[in-house]
């Protein structure tokens, strides 16, 4: 593209649109539930015990954020249906996805779901809300100062500009975090105050999972195409674009509406602690030796620090005051 420029986050959630409605992602890069079933599992046990100390609402809305293929729903699902029937039954399932090609997919794995463009469609009521690998995929903004002076970048003929501009809002407390590139993803953090607002209004608890920093990453952006790193500027449309999330932004745009947060956790951790690896003993019980070690092997790539397990956090958004959730209590 070329003309004036574009502000990066404009580019970001322009060329993302073109890539999610006329690309398979899938193609070229695997999240979470897709490696083991095991995480959609245990994601759904997590569920079931949250909503007991919700106090068993019913009915209770299970929502879930950037659902994908609808893998995890599937297999958080099928555990509930076999392990926490009354939970299993009082969960309305609804989704927020914005594609129809993936829409179309999530139907044939979850078909008692229903569907929406956004949170503010979703029915008044108690919710869960599980966010995995959501928030970073959406457009950032990113800023540099000199001295007194602020610059934004932009996107022209296929290269980064920096243009002067005011002061960004809601700039961190820590100055060491002022220096080189301050990243700043404003759908994330609205997303995040409106889904806080919601849970202290209706009650609830929200739990999201993702590629990130607990504070400001620096310049993070990133692009995959054909299942390998590509010049984010190179293929607008044609690759996956994400930035890491800044867990403290999320965390302070969720205190802005009055509600608290518990991490950020890495994922590993969290998973460990809800009991990963002895889930995987238990499916491994009568499989092939090269079935165990699949399981294994993925259980592994999900919870090892050098792997998703630590570019991975966990964080849960709450009313004001809740206990600690499982896998957030050491």
């Amino acid at each position: 593209m070329s003309g004036a420029p574009e502000r990066l986050d404009h580019f970001m959630a322009r060329a993302n649109a073109a890539y999610y409605s006329r690309q398979n992602p899938f193609a070229d890069f695997t999240t979470a539930p897709e490696i083991s079933q095991i995480f959609g599992e245990i994601i759904g046990a997590w569920t079931a015990v949250v909503w007991e100390s919700l106090g068993c609402p019913n009915p209770v809305l299970l929502a879930e954020a950037g659902p994908g293929r609808g893998t995890m729903m599937a297999d958080a699902r099928r555990l509930t249906a076999r392990v926490a029937p009354a939970f299993h039954a009082a969960a309305q399932v609804h989704l927020i996805e914005t594609s129809p090609r993936l829409r179309a997919e999530q139907s044939r794995r979850v078909p008692d779901a229903v569907w929406h463009d956004g949170l503010e469609t979703l029915p008044d009521g108690s919710m869960i809300l599980v966010a995995n690998e959501f928030l970073d995929a959406l457009p950032i903004r990113q800023f540099r100062h000199e001295g007194a002076i602020w610059l934004e970048r932009h996107v022209e003929d296929g290269a980064f500009v920096e243009l002067p501009c005011p002061p960004p809002a809601d700039l961190p407390e820590d100055e060491a975090a002022l220096e080189g590139v301050l990243e700043v993803n404003e759908p994330a953090e609205a997303f995040a105050e409106a889904l806080a607002q919601r849970l202290v209004a209706q009650g609830g608890v929200a739990l999201i999972l993702d590629y990130g920093t607990p504070q400001n990453p620096g310049d993070s952006l990133q692009a995959i195409r054909a299942q390998r790193p590509a010049e984010p500027l190179a293929h607008a449309g044609e690759a996956d674009l994400t930035a890491l999330v800044d867990f403290g932004a999320i965390a302070r745009a969720a205190s802005r509406a009055g509600a608290a947060t518990q991490g950020p956790v890495p994922q590993g951790t969290f998973l460990s602690r809800l009991g990963l690896f002895q889930r995987v003993e238990r499916l491994a019980r009568g499989r092939t030796p090269e079935e165990a070690a699949a399981l294994m092997t993925g259980a592994r790539r999900l919870a090892e620090p050098l792997q998703m397990g630590g570019l991975f956090k966990a964080m849960a958004i709450t009313a004001s005051s809740w206990p600690e959730l499982p896998g957030f209590a050491a």
